[in-house]
């Protein structure tokens, strides 16, 4: 009997804490709420600055474009002939520097992406196309003229001359390092794994450079993986006819000759097309609405950005002062 007794009590003792902690949890968010009311003119001055804040660096922002070009690997039509003998050949070729196809070698679309996104392919590509000054000192883009506007305490236009001010090791005159880098991040080159298709984007302040960008890049990685080709395949023949003139066995002198006749196979290929890597499935345009940035979102972000620190302030505040 007293045993039931003591129970009842200890769970009349446990309600009742529960009850006082929920009373006291009630009246901690009462107080939460009511200081907050309190520090109400001060929250939202704070979130007006961030708004107007976030709302004039949305405008002061510059319009980028965005163009892009969807691309399909080429179709290795000359590869029917080298996968054939890869099995029998394989050794023989693997000596002359040959590719026969047998599956253990890079794909050649996978390939073209990695030297696209090369520092050596970029450094080339800034060079050949005269890209610096649009690269690093573009400012704005004029729609009236279609042209680009520069910022002259970086690039001199009339006298087509770099004038920033930089430390040393830096010089006035961009680096391909520092190119590199604003190219990387300008320039996307993504393959979906799905579809094994190849999507190339550049970012620009004006349209028009955005969209020769892509054409340029297409172009160039075409030519650059082409001349590769052509040039391993010379060599190849090259080394396999001083092999056959170092032979007199008519076995081993048909092999050489059939891995030659491949070889012209492959610079013929080459040579009488254009898209050799990459065919355009759809080309690039000059993009008519911009890509970013995003300026109601970035008003939005800024509001709540304000909001919250405003409340963390007044809440830090009262906090301190019930405490000192």
């Amino acid at each position: 009997m007293s045993t039931e007794i003591k129970n009842y009590g200890d769970a009349q003792f446990s309600d009742m804490r529960a009850q006082v902690q929920q009373a006291n949890d009630e009246i901690d968010l009462r107080e939460l709420f009511s200081v907050i009311w309190q520090g109400k003119w001060l929250i939202i001055a704070i979130t007006a600055v961030f708004a107007i804040g976030s709302v004039v660096f949305a405008i002061m922002q510059p319009n980028i474009y965005k163009s892009e070009a969807l691309l399909a690997p080429a179709s290795e039509e000359q590869g029917g002939g080298l996968s054939a003998l890869a099995s029998q050949f394989g050794g023989l070729a693997s000596m002359a520097g040959i590719n026969l196809g047998s599956g253990g070698g890079v794909d050649k679309t996978k390939m073209a992406i990695e030297v696209m996104k090369s520092r050596q392919f970029a450094s080339d590509f800034i060079k050949k196309h005269n890209l610096l000054p649009d690269l690093m000192a573009a400012e704005k883009w004029n729609m009236a003229d279609n042209g680009i506007v520069y910022d002259n305490e970086l690039y001199d236009v009339e006298s087509k001359k770099w004038v920033r001010e930089v430390k040393a090791p830096f010089k006035p005159e961009p680096s391909m390092q520092e190119a590199f880098k604003e190219f990387s991040k300008v320039v996307s080159v993504n393959s979906a794994k799905d579809t094994g298709m190849v999507t190339v984007s550049v970012e620009h302040l004006s349209p028009a450079v955005a969209q020769q960008w892509v054409n340029w890049l297409v172009e160039d990685i075409n030519k650059v993986m082409k001349e590769r080709d052509v040039a391993e395949a010379i060599r190849s023949s090259d080394f396999l006819n001083k092999q056959i003139a170092q032979t007199n066995v008519a076995d081993i002198r048909a092999i050489l000759y059939k891995l030659i006749e491949e070889q012209a196979k492959t610079i013929m290929f080459a040579e009488v097309r254009d898209e050799y890597v990459f065919k355009t499935i759809d080309p690039a345009l000059v993009p008519e609405e911009k890509a970013k940035p995003k300026r109601a979102l970035i008003c939005v972000l800024g509001t709540m950005l304000g909001g919250m620190l405003a409340v963390m302030l007044v809440l830090i505040k009262y906090f301190v002062r019930r405490e000192s």
